[in-house]
């Protein structure tokens, strides 16, 4: 009996080291599962940017510091914007004046940082404006149908069929010339025609098997609206956001060249490019280079962060950066074991 006790013991001993191990194997990947879940969402979008897209990241390092040289212009400029010294007008770049001096002897380089804060508070406010715009027309054209969609998109094609530049300087012509003014007028050209984006994905969602459920279940619309479909539309609403953010840079640009964006002293990008570098491009060629390389850079800047933005909330939209993203594909165990490295191999 004491040797079937002892036998029994040893026996309940090991099946419980087996279990222990079992165990400590099965909860392994779930610890770390919620050690990842407790992961910044941010601090895992920067780890997927620097392992997937590589260039999306130098164009968030150039985003991020024009942003910087936006926020801090005031500590950057060495000289106040609007400061005349006549006797210095077109002195070529030195250690005075790193990027030289324009017609009425103001530091071209205070003026490109300062004109780097109306550059973006103009962009963001835009693409901020048309993108709530977009959103809103987008999910009652999509959610409701019917003759509620037919209307909206009726104006959408109607607004759309005229040329933007003619409708941007009829509104300037209408409400005046200023930054404000330039927001609106850029907000709503861009915010009326992006509903279609926010409207397809809307209509797709609708069709899901919960969406359904929820509306035979009594779900008011605005409840539907803002827990079902606006919290599914983000991933195209934050992609039309980014997309979206060059352009205005580039239209606040053009607009203050033709002289219908933000009125002098106040330097802008554009407006440096049309008040003095086109008229003294011959004998101050630095008037127009330094402020066409900054819109260059943020444009291009802007543009590479927006497509890695995007191919890595939505893959299937996957553009110009995928193959230079720097990404190896995945391939799967069985076409590694049949010799086949990538679909030309077939």
């Amino acid at each position: 009996m004491a040797g079937w006790t002892q036998e029994y013991s040893t026996n309940k001993d090991w099946a419980n080291k087996v279990l222990r191990k079992v165990h400590e194997t099965v909860d392994t990947p779930v610890t770390v599962r919620k050690e990842r879940r407790k992961q910044s969402w941010l601090v895992d979008f920067l780890v997927r940017l620097v392992r997937e897209k590589p260039l999306g990241l130098v164009g968030a390092v150039i985003t991020l510091l024009l942003f910087l040289a936006g926020i801090f212009a005031d500590v950057i400029m060495p000289y106040p914007f609007a400061e005349m010294h006549l006797r210095d007008a077109f002195q070529a770049p030195s250690g005075q004046h790193i990027m030289g001096t324009d017609d009425l002897g103001r530091d071209l380089f205070s003026r490109v940082v300062y004109g780097a804060r109306i550059s973006m508070i103009v962009g963001l406010g835009g693409a901020t404006l048309g993108t709530i715009l977009s959103t809103i027309l987008g999910i009652v054209s999509g959610y409701y149908g019917g003759k509620t969609d037919l209307f909206l998109q009726r104006f959408v094609d109607s607004w759309m069929s005229f040329p933007g530049l003619f409708l941007m300087l009829s509104m300037i012509t209408i409400i005046g010339q200023g930054m404000w003014q330039l927001i609106i007028v850029i907000g709503l050209l861009y915010g009326i025609g992006g509903s279609r984006i926010v409207r397809s994905a809307v209509i797709g969602i609708k069709e899901n098997a919960y969406v359904q459920a929820a509306v035979a279940t009594g779900c008011p619309p605005s409840r539907m609206l803002l827990k079902h479909i606006l919290p599914n539309v983000m991933a195209p609403i934050i992609i039309l956001f980014t997309t979206r953010l060059p352009s205005m840079i580039l239209l606040e640009s053009t607009l203050s060249f033709l002289g219908y964006g933000i009125p002098p002293p106040t330097p802008s990008w554009g407006g440096l490019l049309g008040q003095s570098g086109r008229d003294n491009m011959l004998i101050a060629p630095w008037l127009a280079i330094w402020p066409g390389v900054a819109i260059s850079m943020a444009v291009y800047g802007v543009n590479i962060f927006g497509d890695a933005i995007r191919d890595l909330l939505d893959p299937r939209l996957r553009g110009g950066l995928g193959r230079y993203s720097g990404a190896k594909p995945k391939i799967s165990r069985a076409r590694r074991r049949a010799g086949i490295s990538s679909d030309n191999d077939r």
